[in-house]
């Protein structure tokens, strides 16, 4: 829906009659991902895209039928594979797209998404009925299909927050910005949190970690790496984001390291449960020991988490799928 906000948002004050495509399942190659959207006009406007230009064009036809039926449909495409090949992939595939007419719940999440509000849309996919929920829910922020329901989770942008500007945290927070993330950097040493270790940070923080955090918003879009590695640091920082809805939660340190702080957290009454959110040791295991290494393990943890990746080699997946 992003993608095409701000068509929608001048189609619709111009009046347009408008049907609201969208990815709703995919086999083999796929140039899109689930939730991608095509916003078709009466009059004959397009914007967005389910397939990179494979079936644009039908979808554009279906689009109108529906809006002269007022009837939802799912319309399945096959994609051939030298029509494939001419827009990058290697073989075909088969995409399904939801096909609607534009609805109230659409022009409430589309005011939702410009005040920057995080939001879950529910579809079915039969009646083409829609519910929005305020919020979304922690994991994964990919649209979803489970039978005939469609829920797509439209977060806040992913900001990450780095807890201790130790040498790490510096290719740590460029991969991060390279990757589009929001970079907060927080530590009350201001030696180490300075513009120059971190200058392509968006907010530097000079002060302790339950301070800072008390300070910045923290929902399921946001991803929390603590890097401290010193429990007068540590320990307030997890005290301060284990009852927080974060999407993501890393301590660094080694395995007695970190049983040492679930020990001395759960004297203090926090819960297995509670516990169970931190990822620590922190990061994928790459195998490099050097401060770039660890950090593309620890945005690679994030990644999976973020996207409900398993971290497997991609072989190890295609066969288990196969």
């Amino acid at each position: 829906m992003k993608e095409v906000m701000t068509e929608l948002a001048e189609w619709t004050a111009a009046g347009e009659d408008i049907a609201l495509a969208t990815v709703v399942e995919t086999w083999g190659s796929s140039p899109r991902p689930l939730g991608s959207k095509m916003v078709v006009t009466a009059s004959g406007k397009m914007a967005g895209s389910v397939s990179n230009g494979c079936i644009e064009g039908a979808v554009f036809e279906e689009a109108q039928k529906v809006l002269k039926s007022r009837e939802p449909k799912v319309a399945a495409f096959g994609v051939a594979d030298d029509v494939a090949f001419e827009v990058g992939l290697a073989c075909g595939g088969h995409i399904e797209v939801f096909i609607q007419p534009l609805m109230p719940v659409h022009q409430q999440l589309l005011a939702v998404l410009q005040r920057n509000e995080p939001a879950t849309l529910f579809t079915n996919l039969v009646s083409g009925e829609a519910e929005l929920v305020e919020g979304s829910p922690p994991g994964t922020e990919l649209a979803q299909r489970d039978g005939y329901v469609f829920t797509e989770p439209f977060k806040h942008p992913a900001h990450l927050i780095i807890i201790g500007a130790i040498h790490i945290a510096i290719p740590l927070h460029r991969l991060a910005k390279l990757m589009g993330y929001r970079v907060t950097v927080v530590d009350a040493r201001a030696k180490f949190a300075t513009r120059e270790r971190f200058p392509e940070a968006d907010e530097l923080i000079v002060a302790w970690p339950d301070e800072a955090m008390a300070r910045l918003a923290v929902d399921s879009s946001s991803y929390i790496v603590i890097l401290t590695h010193d429990p007068k640091f540590d320990l307030p920082a997890l005290r301060s984001v284990l009852t927080k809805d974060a999407g993501y939660i890393g301590a660094i340190g080694s395995r007695k390291t970190n049983q040492n702080r679930f020990d001395a957290l759960r004297s203090e009454g926090f819960t297995e449960e509670q516990l169970s959110r931190v990822h620590g040791p922190i990061g994928l295991d790459l195998g490099g020991r050097g401060a770039e290494e660890t950090a593309l393990g620890i945005l690679a943890e994030i990644t999976a988490v973020r996207f409900g990746g398993s971290g497997s080699p991609m072989r190890e997946v295609r066969a288990a799928r196969a």
